[in-house]
């Protein structure tokens, strides 16, 4: 009877150790699991991070406008005439602030206004504008305070010349300007001398970056 019962509990102490082996087991293999998850998810949260950060810079590149500082300073001819230095002529997709009004070129979207004799009612987005220049092109720009018997002469001879194009621009600083790439001048208005010198010597003139490019099939209004 005593031999029973040792063997009794000589089997139970066995199924408990069993047990406890069994439980150990799984204690085991739930700390290799906690720790393969913590792994993996330290993982994700550090690729996860590297593309919020990189998707952070990216925002920041698209959205922001380019800077002007390093605009070349412009220099001033005997007979008022502003003249710039090289200028940026990358095709960009974010905005460009332009440090004049009406801008002189820089970097600019990749479609052109259409300026072969365009003459425009309202403002043109700047940064085709530009393209235009590019391309050769004079723009002439007015705002408010300009004549109506000058613009009725400037719409004339814009649409008399190819690559040229003119458009209302309100902030300028005077009435009547006359821009290609990379000069400016303000003239007193239709009849100022300065304008037919200014078309002579600019439209297709040597300023232009990409001479006989086109002046149509771009964006107009």
């Amino acid at each position: 009877m005593g031999s029973a019962k040792n063997t009794s509990n000589a089997s139970r102490k066995a199924r408990i150790e069993e047990m406890r082996r069994a439980e150990r087991a799984r204690d085991r293999r739930g700390r290799a699991l906690t720790i393969t998850v913590s792994a993996v998810v330290v993982a994700a949260l550090g690729v996860g991070g590297y593309f919020l950060v990189d998707k952070a810079s990216d925002d920041s590149g698209s959205d922001s406008k380019s800077s002007a500082k390093d605009w070349p300073k412009y220099k001033v001819s005997a007979d008022g005439e502003k003249v710039w230095g090289k200028l940026g002529r990358t095709h960009v997709t974010k905005t460009v602030d332009y440090p004049m009004t009406p801008p002189v070129g820089g970097d600019h979207d990749q479609v052109w206004m259409n300026c072969n004799g365009d003459v425009y009612k309202k403002e043109l987005p700047e940064m085709n504008a530009v393209h235009s220049l590019e391309h050769g092109a004079v723009w002439v720009t007015y705002n408010d305070k300009a004549k109506p018997a000058d613009l009725k002469k400037l719409e004339a001879k814009v649409k008399a010349t190819p690559y040229s194009l003119m458009s209302p621009v309100k902030d300028q600083k005077d009435p009547v300007m006359l821009t290609a790439w990379a000069h400016q001048r303000t003239v007193t208005g239709a009849d100022d001398p300065k304008v037919k010198e200014f078309f002579s010597t600019y439209v297709q003139g040597k300023q232009t970056p990409e001479p006989g490019a086109a002046c149509t099939s771009g964006l107009g209004q």
